[in-house]
């Protein structure tokens, strides 16, 4: 991506393996969010030209010398954090808010190609039967499964989710996989709503439809309301929301990206003993929960899948979404039949 809205496809050299690194041919890749926030000339931590590509899947065709764990013929997807390893976060287990991160396709090369060269450090084995497709949504799953854990122990607990995009579906299929009582998800995208009620959500509200405290009191209880709020939806409307409606001393978790920067009461949510939690990203640990959770049958990953296009379609993947989010869900782009 050379600038907003432009997307250039170049011959470059097919990478060779060197000492600990692994070269994976490429399967799948996913567009989320952020990577529209780039299309639109709108991520905060991003400049261009840039190789976009983070959710990936493929097959290692070739290791170096000094692999250990990795072998040619793995199914592979890849933790695209590229952290320093030296400053406070990362040397106290939250190398995810490295002081100096750079994330593949936002401030490093992604992985946009038919082949990938990586340490294998940054390699995540997938087990031998996973459809790719899957494959290329374990890293989405993972930002669910990172925030959920943010949120603390949902077991019993009644759950609000506002915004039903992938994202916002997978934290609420996360906290159904994780015990929660009951789920609700807000939205208004119609199919978005549907696609929740057939990943197994309890509630799915249209608040262009019904007033999301009506809803709330309703399905959760006047008094009780929701113990745990996440943000997924990342727009002003939806935040203002999620304090509006918090019960006192409950929990709002920010999983969206913003765009700009959002106006929040501080004055009410100091009155109200409301915590705002952020949650950024993932660690290996939450890769393989999400991989887990797929395996283990709790996450319906292939309801989500709207749009498949090549990879010379790239460009088209990202106006798909931007276009017609009406009928969008999860976008895939295909490289290689891995």
């Amino acid at each position: 991506m050379t600038a907003p809205g432009v997307i250039e496809l170049r011959e470059v050299p097919v990478p060779e393996a060197q000492k600990d690194t692994v070269v994976v041919e490429i399967a799948y890749i996913g567009v989320c969010g952020s990577d529209i926030h780039v299309y639109h000339g709108k991520h905060p931590y991003t400049s261009y030209p840039v190789v976009q590509g983070h959710e990936v899947s493929g097959k290692v065709v070739a290791v170096g010398p000094e692999v250990k764990d990795i072998k040619v013929g793995d199914r592979v997807t890849i933790e695209p954090q590229v952290a320093c390893g030296t400053c406070y976060p990362c040397t106290h287990g939250l190398y995810n808010i490295c002081n100096n991160l750079k994330v593949l396709g936002f401030q490093t090369t992604g992985t946009a190609s038919d082949y990938f060269a990586i340490s294998e450090h940054h390699i995540v084995k997938l087990p031998d039967g996973m459809d790719y497709r899957f494959g290329a949504m374990i890293e989405p799953l993972a930002v669910g499964v990172r925030a959920v854990q943010k949120a603390g122990d949902v077991k019993d607990k009644q759950i609000l989710i506002i915004g039903a995009g992938p994202i916002g579906n997978l934290v609420a299929q996360t906290v159904k996989a994780m015990g929660a009582s009951k789920v609700m998800v807000s939205d208004v995208n119609s199919l978005r709503l549907e696609k929740a009620l057939a990943c197994g959500i309890d509630v799915a509200v249209n608040v262009k439809e019904e007033k999301l405290i009506v809803a709330i009191e309703r399905e959760f209880g006047a008094e009780r309301r929701a113990d745990i709020i996440f943000d997924c939806a990342g727009v002003q409307p939806a935040i203002s929301s999620a304090v509006s409606v918090a019960r006192k001393g409950s929990d709002i978790v920010v999983v969206a990206v913003y765009e700009g920067v959002p106006q929040v009461d501080l004055a009410y949510i100091n009155e109200c003993e409301i915590r705002i939690i952020g949650t950024a990203r993932y660690n290996f640990d939450d890769f393989k929960t999400a991989i887990r959770l797929v395996g283990d049958g709790l996450i319906n990953l292939e309801a989500l899948i709207t749009d498949v296009y090549e990879m010379p379609e790239y460009l088209e993947a990202y106006r798909k979404i931007a276009t017609t989010p009406d009928s969008t869900m999860k976008v895939l782009v295909h490289v290689h039949a891995s």
